[in-house]
């Protein structure tokens, strides 16, 4: 007799009965483990949501901006919960208290050591597939700006200290 061994899917609720102070993402029913950020990627995500944040309050526009740790749930099962490192959600009905419920309209992902591979392909993909229109990988290691436009179907690449154009706007660029 053979035995087939189904791997363990895990969802939603799990993220939530982790023990405090511990933090993980959910991606087709599997759990990825947060480490803590360090003091380069602190500084970036902060230096995003001045900038991004600034842009949109003088502009008085719809978007709002969420920093990490903000929830996001891409799909309406619940096998998928990500914390992107910056949301930007153009769409309010998708704003609620426990988060982003769908994909938003613009991610930025800073690459920590240990989030490379989950960086550059599985959220890649997941994000792609989800609707985000526009999703941004911070390399601080490469001191690259990949910007994936998923509507223009494109990639490019920006060095650090280039400006980046933003997209879903057509009158902002980021400066890294």
């Amino acid at each position: 007799m053979n035995v087939i061994r189904i791997e363990d899917t895990y969802t939603i609720k799990d993220i939530y009965e982790l023990p405090d102070g511990e933090r993980a993402e959910l991606i087709d029913g599997k759990i990825y483990y947060m480490a803590p950020p360090g003091m380069e990627h602190q500084r970036l995500v902060h230096h995003f949501d001045r900038e991004i944040g600034n842009y949109i309050q003088g502009r008085h526009g719809d978007c709002e901006m969420f920093p990490a740790p903000f929830a996001v749930f891409l799909s309406d099962n619940d096998r998928n919960y990500v914390e992107p490192d910056i949301s930007v959600i153009c769409d309010r009905n998708k704003i609620t208290e426990k988060g982003c419920l769908g994909a938003p309209d613009w991610i930025v992902e800073i690459v920590s050591p240990g989030s490379r591979k989950m960086d550059y392909y599985k959220k890649l993909f997941k994000y792609r597939t989800a609707g985000v229109r526009e999703y941004w990988v911070v390399d601080p290691g490469r001191e690259v700006v990949t910007v994936y436009s998923f509507e223009q179907d494109n990639m490019e690449e920006y060095s650090f200290g280039e400006n980046v154009p933003v997209g879903i706007y057509g009158d902002f660029w980021i400066r890294v």
